[in-house]
């Protein structure tokens, strides 16, 4: 099981990186990152959409209502130009962390 505050910390980059492909809805999303992380990440729609509502308020996503291929009407979000901006800030910063801990998992840190 992964740790609440690790999901909660990560959660930002993630669905920044899901919408990078294109705009998705919530259940696709939530479907997204279950697959992705083998099942272990199973995110809620609790979750989820006051992380998404955060990021259209930062200007990060947009969403926008529509129909379906099966008639539906559903709430797609994708990303925005700031977005993208976000999610390369966001992947250096994971990028740091990732080099850290291969280094310190690898006994090729230095003391």
């Amino acid at each position: 099981m992964i740790s609440r505050a690790l999901v909660a910390a990560s959660t930002k980059p993630l669905l920044l990186s899901i919408l990078q492909d294109g705009e998705a809805y919530g259940y696709r999303i939530i479907k997204n990152m279950k697959n992705l992380s083998g099942g272990h990440l199973d995110w809620s729609f609790g979750m989820l959409y006051p992380v998404l509502h955060r990021l259209e308020k930062d200007d990060f996503v947009k969403s926008e209502w529509k129909m379906s291929d099966n008639g539906r009407l559903r709430k797609y979000y994708r990303l925005t130009d700031a977005g993208y901006l976000e999610l390369e800030r966001e992947k250096k910063q994971w990028l740091v962390i990732h080099g850290v801990f291969t280094r310190l998992w690898n006994s090729e840190a230095v003391s």
